[in-house]
C-alpha cells in the first residue's frame, strides 16, 4: 500500500452509457472518502484483478454493482475493498483465517 490511501478507478467500457457522470462520481466519492485516485490503463492487456494487484491499491471504486461480474468482485475482494457510488455500498476484504483456526 501507498503512503497515502489510493483508490484505482474502473468503469467497464460495455456497462457504462454516460462515461463522463461516472468518471465524476468515482472522482467525487475518492475525494469524499479521502483517497488519492489513479485510473486502470485503457490498452492494457492485463485481466483487471491483476492491474489492481501490481497498482498496490487501497480501494477499487466503480460507478455501479453492475461495473463487475461476481467472480471479478469476489477476486478483488480477496486482496482490497470495492465500493460504489450509486447506490453508495462498501464490500469489505474477506477476512483472512490462518488456517490452523479452522479447526
Amino acid at each position: 500500500m501507498r503512503p497515502r490511501p489510493t483508490a484505482f478507478g474502473w468503469i467497464e467500457p460495455e456497462i457504462s452509457t454516460a462515461w463522463e457522470w461516472d468518471r465524476a462520481q468515482i472522482h467525487r466519492l475518492s475525494r469524499r472518502l479521502g483517497y488519492a485516485l489513479i485510473w486502470a490503463p485503457i490498452d492494457s492487456a492485463l485481466p483487471l484483478v491483476d492491474q489492481v494487484r501490481a497498482a498496490d491499491v487501497d480501494v477499487v471504486i466503480i460507478p455501479a454493482p453492475n461495473h463487475l461480474d461476481t467472480a471479478t468482485l469476489h477476486a478483488f475482494m480477496c486482496i482490497v475493498s470495492v465500493e460504489t457510488a450509486t447506490p453508495r455500498m462498501s464490500f469489505a476484504p474477506w477476512a483472512h483465517i490462518p488456517s490452523g483456526l479452522l479447526g
